[in-house]
């Protein structure tokens, strides 16, 4: 009988989360569509997540954070929610001299903008690309950080490397395609040659481990045990909801500091060049993939585990519920910020420079294009979602180290047309956006779509 009585409350509690989350729903739904068509829909009219989201309990927001920033993993995306963390909250940002931390060489800590000493200026939030030194991150980052990374599975993290760094890892420039090169990889790789370490073991690489070493069970324990005792958290590119609601519980941030666009997006089927080639693979050249990747495919089945594990903790029903209040959230903000429907566009059809994705490599990337009828405020707050990961680090270099205006050159009417917001969205000028081709090297990552929904490993 006692177990029946917990079984109903159990039943209870669950369906009383998924009433609070359908009427939460209907809530934000009902703002959206009752709007006077006259008046464009606003970010502030909109009610709090975190009033209907399960409480985070008794906890501190936590402002120092170091985000490991692994390659082709959905990270540009996490670090777009570092970044509008920080700017909104006037945080200080540990950033590269130029776009990545010295990648592919190991970090150190006079990479960083404005270091003077270990610890000399205090810094809130690291996120740029780096090959991990955890004994040069502590010179510059906090005692109390906190430390998390993203992995995903290494099977789609080639295909997502083979058609991004075609051009530039020997290895896959010399194959046919990615089926050819899985065949047999050797054929092909040279561990001597730059830019080959993203053709094998990219996530042990980036973990600053030797991405080259022959597998061994002894040595991949030893190896994720380094990335255990450096990391608190790591996040799982293929459950990427499931990874931000345990992010923000870690952090004890509002459930609508995680709500995200996923930026860097493939195009779906569509590639640059003539690389030539098929990215599409059988399910034995899978399977070598995952052998020639045998460090990465440790890493990523054992904290794939240790994530799963996290989740029952949590507890199921309450992960569901706040998953659902995140992807309810995120598309209501697609409707009021973004065109066509919310659905990322090819760069050629973005006018302005401050919000159009880099390209590089045999795919194209995808962005958003902002609706031209926003209020200021709401468009600024959607433009923080959308700008890609360059111009937002410009953008913050810029606020952080400001250069001297020259009267000469900004005059009074200039800065009042600057100041006044034009009358289109993709008019409107973003301080702090230039790019500098030449500083972004070899290892800038755009990320690939999340992948499709799985059965976790177990």
């Amino acid at each position: 009988m006692r177990r029946l009585g917990c079984h109903r409350i159990g039943l209870l509690w669950k369906g009383l989360l998924l009433f609070l989350a359908a009427a939460f729903a209907g809530q934000l739904l009902g703002i959206i569509f009752n709007k006077s068509a006259e008046r464009p829909p606003s970010l502030f009219s909109l009610p709090s997540m975190d009033s209907l989201a399960p409480p985070l309990g008794l906890c501190q927001v936590r402002t120092h954070v170091m985000f490991l920033k692994t390659h082709k993993t959905a990270s540009s995306t996490v670090l777009n929610v570092l970044y509008r963390f920080g700017e909104e909250r006037g945080l200080q940002f540990a950033l590269p001299l130029g776009y990545q931390f010295g990648y592919p060489m190991h970090f150190i800590a006079h990479r960083v903008k404005g270091y003077r000493g270990p610890r000399a200026v205090e810094f809130s939030i690291m996120g740029n690309h780096m090959r991990f030194n955890k004994v040069e991150v502590e010179k510059v980052m906090p005692a109390d950080t906190f430390y998390f990374s993203i992995i995903r599975d290494p099977v789609a993290l080639a295909e997502s490397s083979y058609g991004y760094y075609k051009a530039v890892a020997p290895a896959f420039k010399r194959s046919k395609g990615l089926a050819d090169f899985a065949s047999d990889p050797w054929r092909y790789y040279d561990p001597r040659l730059r830019n080959n370490h993203y053709a094998r073991n990219l996530l042990w690489f980036d973990f600053g481990l030797d991405h080259n070493s022959n597998f061994s069970l002894p040595l991949a324990k030893r190896g994720e045990a380094v990335v255990r005792r450096s990391f608190s958290l790591i996040l799982i590119s293929e459950y990427f909801d499931e990874s931000m609601v345990l992010l923000r519980h870690a952090l004890c941030w509002p459930l609508d500091a995680v709500v995200s666009f996923s930026l860097n997006a493939r195009q779906a089927g569509a590639s640059r060049g003539s690389f030539g080639g098929r990215l599409t693979l059988t399910e034995e050249q899978k399977q070598k993939l995952r052998e020639w990747n045998a460090l990465d495919w440790h890493l990523y089945v054992s904290f794939n585990r240790t994530f799963w594990e996290k989740v029952e903790l949590f507890g199921k029903a309450r992960m569901d519920t706040e998953v659902a209040l995140l992807r309810t959230r995120r598309g209501v903000m697609a409707r009021i910020c973004l065109q066509d429907d919310g659905r990322p566009v090819e760069a050629s059809r973005i006018q302005d420079k401050a919000i159009r994705p880099f390209q590089s490599g045999m795919v194209k990337i995808l962005g958003y294009m902002l609706r031209s009828d926003l209020d200021n405020a709401t468009y600024h707050a959607c433009l923080r979602m959308i700008r890609p990961e360059i111009q937002y680090k410009d953008f913050l270099d810029a606020k952080q180290f400001p250069r001297p205006l020259q009267p000469s050159v900004l005059g009074a009417g200039s800065l009042r047309r600057e100041l006044q917001p034009p009358r289109r969205a993709e008019q409107r000028p973003v301080r702090g956006t230039r790019i500098d081709l030449d500083r972004l090297g070899l290892g800038l990552n755009q990320t690939a779509p999340l992948a499709g929904r799985k059965r976790p490993l177990r």
